[in-house]
Order: structure tokens, then sequence, then C-alpha cells
């Protein structure tokens, strides 16, 4: 599946990422493939206001500076969203991959994330 295939259905996301050129990267790759992206810094300023209102999919980071990814999507879980949503992290275990994926993340992906890896779970998370 070519990479802009994968946004097609997909028009929103929110990034969840504490280091700017990770973030900011991402998000211009999100948006090259068709997204209109939300990218916050911490946990607390994404879950402020409307990002979640529209938002398809999520990538958040596990380690932020006021929370981590698991706590973020079990928040979201909670108030009813039930977008598609990826994990990043710089330190991949089997134990928090299972729990990644209890809290309901389709994906657990290791850092620094590939362009083609970011875009296989993105097109497979559309497929569930």
């Amino acid at each position: 599946m070519p990479e802009a295939a994968c946004a097609q259905e997909l028009r929103h996301a929110v990034v969840i990422e504490d280091d700017d050129g990770v973030r900011r990267s991402l998000q211009l790759l999100l948006h090259g493939w068709g997204f209109h992206v939300r990218a916050f810094s911490g946990a607390t300023p994404a879950l402020k206001g409307e990002a979640f209102g529209n938002a398809d999919v999520l990538i958040a980071d596990y380690r932020l500076p006021d929370g981590n990814g698991l706590d973020v999507m079990r928040e979201l879980r909670n108030r009813g969203w039930a977008g598609r949503a990826v994990l990043i992290t710089a330190f991949p275990s089997e134990p928090l991959r299972a729990v990644a994926m209890s809290c309901g993340f389709s994906f657990v992906l290791e850092k620094p994330v590939r362009r083609q890896t970011l875009s296989a779970a993105i097109a497979a998370s559309t497929s569930v």
C-alpha cells in the first residue's frame, strides 16, 4: 500500500510527543500523508479542549513530562473516544506492549520510528 493511501480514510491525527524534533517530524510526515494534525508536548494540553473531538488516530509517546501515553489512552477510553492509537517508545518490552494493547493501543513502535513502520501501523489500524 502506498504511504499516502494509508491516510485516505483517516483525516485527523493527534501527536503527543515531548521531544520537539520528533514531534515536528511526525507532524510533517502525517501532514504529507494527508492528515490534519494537532501536536502537543504533553498529556495535559492534549487532553484539554477538543483535540480528540474529530481525531481518528493518536500517536503518543510512552514517557511524557506530565504522565505517559498509557494514562492518556485510559482517559480517552473513559471519555468514549474510540479512535485508533499507536504508542511510540525508546524502551519497548513485552510487558509494556501487553499493557499498551490492553489500554487500547493497536501498535507499539520503537523509537526512532521508521516512516515505513508507522505507515504500515496506520494502514493496518484502518482495517480493524
